[in-house]
């Protein structure tokens, strides 16, 4: 059978953000990999820093003029690619060389997908974790899905779901066609990706998950993720709102207690 989807028909848009000192880090892992498909960055904080970089590695450079936020900056980042696929990278992660290898693999043998992702692992002082609290308990809420029996299946989706955010944002890989053209809520921040998988969890069709951790989410004092956590900036809140589309009230706060200490070790 003819694979649906090929390397071509993928865009990695890199979703840069001031100077980080990462982001060539990201972009070499990205041209590294196994088969080949496009490359490009998008910022709203257009500065010499990016533009040198997109310069020395020949990587177009979208620039968004409207008011930058976390949404508004992915979803710029998501209409950019003009493939069947996309992979919005975070500048300070890497991408295995493997990774969009196995993300084709998993769409090409999908019934209907939506979308893809995969385990990963941490990067804490430039060194690989694969173990830790946080990462144990988002594996815990993928093992229903590492045979693709499971992947269409709303229910077992929903449930997962239903107990925190396992999926990895920056490990997704989008079906653009099966997609609205935004696909992140405008004033969410600290769960723009669990909104938007609750609300795509809904559709026909599989979430597809590679259980190989085959990227690597950087976790440092500067990374957005941190901040947002670490300062406890709208957390509780959208944590709450969150299990509130799933439970009762007094079954929300249960789950929000064990579900922040997990998160804990998202900190520096």
């Amino acid at each position: 059978m003819k694979n649906k989807y090929t390397a071509k028909d993928h865009t990695f848009v890199i979703c840069a953000y001031k100077e980080s000192k990462y982001l060539k880090n990201c972009i070499r892992s990205l041209e590294n990999q196994t088969v080949k498909g496009h490359i490009l960055i998008a910022t709203s904080t257009d500065n010499k820093y990016i533009r040198e970089a997109a310069r020395q590695y020949h990587l177009p450079l979208l620039v968004n003029d409207a008011p930058s936020g976390i949404a508004t900056d992915w979803n710029f980042a998501y209409r950019q690619a003009h493939t069947k696929l996309v992979t919005i990278a975070h500048q300070d992660d890497i991408y295995n060389p493997d990774y969009l290898e196995e993300m084709l693999y998993a769409l090409n043998h999908a019934k209907n997908p939506i979308l893809a992702h995969s385990s990963y692992y941490e990067i804490r002082n430039g060194k690989p974790v694969y173990k830790n609290r946080l990462l144990t308990v988002k594996k815990l809420l993928m093992l229903p899905f590492t045979t693709r029996k499971t992947w269409n299946s709303i229910f077992l989706r929903r449930r997962s779901l239903a107990f925190g955010c396992g999926i990895c944002c920056p490990s997704v890989t989008y079906v653009k066609e099966r997609l609205p053209e935004e696909p992140f809520a405008v004033g969410c921040k600290a769960d723009l990706d669990w909104e938007a998988w609750e609300r795509y969890s809904r559709l026909p069709g599989a979430f597809c998950y590679v259980k190989k951790p085959v990227m690597g989410h950087r976790v440092h004092e500067e990374s957005e993720t941190s901040h947002v956590i670490g300062g406890n900036n709208g957390r509780s809140p959208e944590d709450y709102a969150m299990y509130r589309k799933f439970w009762p009230a007094w079954i929300a706060k249960i789950l929000m207690h064990f579900y922040q200490k997990g998160q804990d070790s998202n900190q520096l």
